[in-house]
């Protein structure tokens, strides 16, 4: 375990199968309807690319790059770094997120490509956060559900750390106060 883990939220096993599952639902409720995956960069990578390994219809995918922390906390100003390379008109798009929290990102995404006139927009989160919800915005197939804690890993950072572990671990409180 990283020493700057205080504990260990879900282990690399229960994510594993909780991903599996999604993405084999996914695939039911989507057959037929070729979905474009917008994944939101940078921690979604890699709960995208196993869910994508899962997920066995036709399909594309895509990602959109946006900003709205500082620290460990969400700005609640959402800027667009990246958007998408693909027509999504009359598609059906999933936008995979690796959190959500506030719900002021993914809710502002939403409402973004919502204007491009999309056959609907689901949102695929391996973690929902509802104690911290801001907006009014709902995971569609989620994963886990978790506490109000600061977590990393999987894809998840503090300050562009710990990405790359392969649980989702609380961060010790020591390591993100003095900010």
């Amino acid at each position: 375990m990283n020493r700057a883990v205080e504990r260990i939220l879900i282990t690399e096993e229960e994510i594993r199968e909780k991903v599996r599952q999604v993405g084999w639902q996914i695939s039911r409720d989507y057959e037929g309807k070729d979905p474009i995956f917008v994944g939101v960069l940078k921690g979604c990578f890699i709960f995208m690319a196993d869910l994508m390994r899962y997920v066995d219809i036709d399909c594309s995918m895509d990602f959109m790059a946006v900003s709205s922390y500082r620290g460990t906390t969400s700005t609640g100003a959402v800027s667009i770094n990246k958007d998408l390379s693909q027509i999504i008109e009359g598609r059906h798009i999933i936008l995979v997120e690796d959190i959500l929290d506030s719900g002021v990102t993914l809710n502002y995404l939403k409402n973004y490509l919502m204007v491009r006139k999309p056959a609907s927009i689901a949102v695929a989160t391996l973690m929902d956060k509802p104690s911290r919800r801001k907006a009014e915005i709902y995971a569609d197939y989620s994963c886990f559900e978790v506490p109000d804690a600061f977590v990393v890993g999987y894809g998840l950072d503090y300050n562009e750390r710990y990405r790359n572990l392969p649980y989702i671990g609380v961060l010790k409180p020591e390591i993100y106060e003095n900010e």
